[in-house]
């Protein structure tokens, strides 16, 4: 396989792939069985390649929920190298896409093309803050813009690396941390990127990437870089050279339950007084660099800096995300400051327009603050019924806040519709998470899927041997103030049972502090929690130390992979259902019941049931895996809407009695009363 580093070799004879069938490749005494040594048949995964061959041939849109255990990454490899076709694979995790690239791959070219004849032409790209900017980094040189000695020994290490990186992709600087400050300034965003009047042009990374992209039979991307591309090429009217990503036959789209929230956040507007510091901060830097910077700019600056401020100063207060839902009132009592800061980027802009012999770049701060004052003016003054309004305050240091100002569709399924689907000959969307009750509605609906294949796929665990599913029906409802404490008392008892080993998961950080807090000194098993290191770090403690107990909210509910007795009890407090307060979800909820449908049972249920199954996935993760999964929520068996969740399950063994939990982990002693 060409390494990321390297061009693409020349492309496979399509009568080559065409060489093994599907049913030789993954049946009982075929290649695979040959060359994996972990081989097991499992006809899910013959099967959902032979939906995907079918898809690709007839053109066809499949939708096709695979259940863990299924082996779905090479059910769709095989058939995409067979197709001939230039293919881009979409995933949810950077994880996914480096089991794609560094492993599934690499394997199936040797069970494919063992006699050495065939190579696969792969690229894997990730978004282009990933890669370092060579111009930027040279303008840096001998620039009295680094701040600390820290950020000097980054810079060092970071010029020392370019010298001799063939990617510029900053993952292989292990040694820089994830929040440095100076990666930054030097990242290949497209903001400050000027193309091909570049003067490092021939030696960009992202133009080398780029190009082993045109060269590539299959690409590998995350669904952020993919949606990112296709806001930007639908905003340029898919000109010819918009965006980085090549035309292609077919996109598969792995863990696409994410896709409607990915889509939606590239497909929205989004400013912030960052944004605007962030612009001023490069015109001044360049312009200082080129001794361009005039009086008359730098008063042109001084004003944007501080209407900005003022503008972002009188937004409605609030913590969080919150609705924008009275702009109309807000521009009433504070139309002058609105205007006074669309004056001062107007006025930026006609200032840099006005210099003479300009660098390059000059152009680009001109169209930047451009596009600001159009954003702002959609945000402000766009009366679109598909466009939830809201604010954002995120904590930016020490009191310091930064406050984005954002627009949201409310249903995508229409874009997607007409940008994505209509326009690909094949989309291949799958997850172990995507059907609810056992069908697609859901999923068809929320996404704009139509004329589209289905198939669920049973998974190859057996789920009623090895997983026990217990709900305590005697806990008090969630949103009682009585839930803590009983929910951690329960906790407790099922963690002394288990012996640790343990996830609990939450659905606020409120309730995770909470529960902690209570059982901090109760038990005695090691105790994680998020928050506390990074996620990665996190997750490495936790499978070495023995009967460890991982408190965590929703960044640990998908993606996430502990295998073995390490990880034998997955506890869930309530059935997880959107913050019904958040701006986007009720626009959402407003919406489709505005239009005589019912939010509840459509969205609000569908999709908590999908986020439901993805955090009781990460238990059962091999044949081997035993273990106990406990949702503390008894309105699963009390509510009517809970048949919808327990009939979305897996079937799993079911339990109200801790007793059987005892049993099943061979822990029989006397419990203590609850």
């Amino acid at each position: 396989m060409a390494p990321a580093s390297q061009p693409a070799s020349t492309s496979i004879p399509g009568v080559k792939k065409h060489d093994v069938s599907l049913y030789q490749f993954f049946a009982p005494g075929g290649v695979l069985s040959r060359t994996h040594p972990a081989y097991e048949f499992r006809r899910g995964q013959l099967q959902m390649a032979q939906a995907v061959e079918q898809a690709l041939e007839e053109k066809r849109h499949l939708i096709v929920e695979a259940g863990t255990g299924t082996g779905k990454t090479l059910a769709y490899l095989v058939p995409v190298i067979r197709s001939g076709k230039r293919v881009i694979i979409s995933t949810g995790t950077k994880n996914l896409q480096e089991q794609l690239f560094h492993k599934d791959i690499p394997f199936l070219e040797q069970a494919l093309f063992s006699d050495g004849e065939g190579r696969l032409n792969v690229c894997y790209m990730k978004g282009r803050n990933n890669y370092l900017c060579r111009k930027k980094l040279y303008d840096l040189t001998g620039q009295p813009v680094l701040s600390g000695l820290e950020e000097i020994e980054h810079y060092r290490a970071i010029a020392a690396w370019e010298k001799t990186t063939q990617t510029g992709d900053r993952a292989e600087l292990a040694e820089l941390p994830e929040a440095s400050a100076l990666w930054h300034k030097i990242d290949a965003r497209s903001d400050a990127c000027i193309g091909q009047k570049c003067s490092s042009w021939d030696k960009c990374f992202i133009t080398e990437m780029h190009r082993r992209a045109m060269e590539s039979d299959i690409i590998i991307v995350n669904h952020h870089l993919f949606f990112a591309d296709l806001s930007i090429k639908q905003q340029s009217d898919y000109a010819p050279d918009a965006g980085i990503l090549p035309e292609v036959g077919a996109v598969i789209f792995d863990e696409a339950h994410e896709l409607e929230d990915v889509a939606a956040s590239y497909f929205g507007v989004s400013v912030s007084n960052g944004r605007v510091e962030e612009l001023c901060r490069d015109v001044e830097a360049s312009l200082q660099r080129n001794q361009m910077l005039s009086g008359a700019i730098s008063g042109a600056l001084k004003s944007l800096r501080e209407r900005s401020m003022f503008f972002f100063a009188l937004l409605p207060q609030g913590e969080g995300r919150f609705s924008f839902e009275n702009r109309r009132e807000f521009l009433e009592e504070n139309g002058d400051e609105f205007t006074a800061l669309h004056h001062s980027l107007r006025r930026l802009d006609s200032e840099l327009e006005n210099l003479r012999s300009k660098p390059e770049e000059v152009f680009n701060f001109a169209r930047r603050a451009k596009e600001l004052e159009v954003q702002f003016s959609f945000l402000m003054e766009s009366e679109d019924p598909n466009t939830v309004f809201w604010i954002e305050r995120r904590r930016g240091g020490r009191d310091k806040f930064n406050v984005y100002l954002q627009a949201t569709p409310i249903d995508v399924a229409p874009i997607l519709k007409m940008c994505l689907f209509d326009k690909l000959e094949c989309a291949v969307l799958t997850s172990a998470t995507l059907a609810v009750g056992g069908g697609f509605e859901y999923m068809r609906r929320r996404l704009g899927l139509e004329h589209t294949r289905e198939s669920v796929l049973p998974s190859h665990f057996d789920y009623e041997n090895q997983a026990l599913f217990y709900v305590p029906p005697d806990l008090p409802d969630p949103r009682t103030p009585q839930f803590a404490a009983k929910a951690a008392d329960r906790i407790r008892r099922l963690l002394e049972i288990t012996r640790g080993r343990a996830f609990v998961l939450f659905t606020s950080y409120a309730q995770m502090n909470d529960v902690y807090q209570r059982l901090l000194g109760e038990l005695d098993f090691p105790m994680l929690l998020q928050g506390d290191a990074p996620k990665s770090a996190l997750l490495k403690e936790f499978r070495l130390t023995p009967n460890a107990v991982l408190f965590a909210t929703s960044s640990f509910w998908q993606g996430v992979d502990v295998q073995g007795e390490q990880l034998s009890c997955v506890i869930i407090d309530r059935l997880p259902f959107a913050v019904p307060s958040d701006p986007v979800v009720a626009a959402r909820v407003k919406s489709i019941d505005a239009e005589g449908g019912n939010a509840f049972f459509q969205y609000q249920v569908p999709a908590a049931v999908i986020t439901l199954k993805q955090g009781f996935g990460r238990l059962i993760r091999s044949l081997n895996d035993r273990g106990l999964l406990v949702l503390l929520d008894n309105r699963i068996l009390k509510k009517q809407y809970g048949r919808v969740f327990v009939d979305s399950l897996p079937n799993y063994r079911k339990t109200t009695e801790l007793r059987v939990v005892e049993e099943w982990f061979g822990a029989a002693q006397e419990a203590p009363d609850l």
